[in-house]
């Protein structure tokens, strides 16, 4: 699988060269440990950010890289460059360090804070969601489009971090008097893939980190739907922390927005 990009190709040859590690790497007694904001990490995602970020800087030297691995200094120093790669070697850390496979490995473009490339591949079932700027979205060379359901009665929505900048606790209650069947303990970057594949009609992150939520955004807009941060706003840089995230096939966007500011007002 190739393009006239140099940017996805080598995004698309290092998504193939993680999930690899991944798959080697899966067992269901994987050792962990814990991160100060007590999140997992194995040495699969070690591993894997030892091959992505020597791989970028290599060949883009003038361009950043955050890699969820990386130390906060550098993090700081990266957001300054015109372009800055945003990688999550393992969207899912806990599902996978428990043997279960629902991680991805996600990374995506920026260019002046704007998403311009994402990638997310699901190793376990080999398929790879990819999208550029103005070039649509694909998996596995298909293309992708969002889902035509113009309401919300027996649809399905991602959801994330329920706890976070919005309690989207409610939202799950609420939601299911509408029809909507929730779906949890999938990878962020995996759900909102769905979106954009059609299989899911939304998804919701309550988190702040842009490596969750980079890539998924640009390939649910290239596949015809919306992305916008959990108080219905654009967010200005995706190289920044954000304020959640709602990606929806677009048309069902205000109404889960509307039943949402009414279950948990801002």
């Amino acid at each position: 699988m190739s393009s006239d990009s140099a940017f996805l190709d080598i995004a698309l040859d290092l998504a193939k060269k993680s999930g690899s590690v991944m798959k080697k790497n899966f067992t269901t007694s994987m050792k962990k440990e814990w991160k100060s904001d007590n999140t997992p990490i194995t040495e699969t995602d070690r591993a894997i950010n030892d091959i992505v970020v020597p791989s970028l800087r290599e060949a883009f030297p003038s361009h950043s890289v955050l890699s969820e691995e990386e130390d906060g200094e550098q993090e700081e120093y990266s957001r300054e460059s015109e372009y800055v790669w945003i990688c999550d070697p393992v969207d899912g850390t806990h599902n996978f360090s428990h043997g279960i496979p629902t991680a991805t490995f996600a990374l995506a473009l920026t260019k002046n804070g704007k998403s311009i490339l994402g990638v997310v591949y699901d190793p376990f079932l080999d398929r790879i969601f990819y999208a550029e700027k103005d070039k649509g979205a694909f998996m596995n060379g298909e293309v992708i489009r969002v889902s035509e359901s113009p309401t919300l009665t027996r649809t399905i929505v991602g959801i994330g971090k329920v706890n976070g900048v919005r309690n989207l606790f409610p939202l799950m209650q609420e939601g299911k008097q509408y029809g909507v069947s929730f779906i949890t303990g999938l990878s962020i970057h995996y759900m909102t893939a769905l979106v954009a594949a059609g299989e899911f009609s939304a998804s919701f992150f309550g988190g702040t980190s842009s490596h969750d939520m980079t890539a998924g955004k640009i390939l649910v807009e290239e596949a015809g739907g919306k992305a916008t941060d959990l108080f219905g706003e654009e967010s200005e840089r995706y190289d920044r922390d954000l304020r959640g995230q709602l990606c929806s096939n677009g048309i069902v966007h205000d109404q889960l927005f509307t039943i949402l500011n009414q279950v948990s007002p801002v």
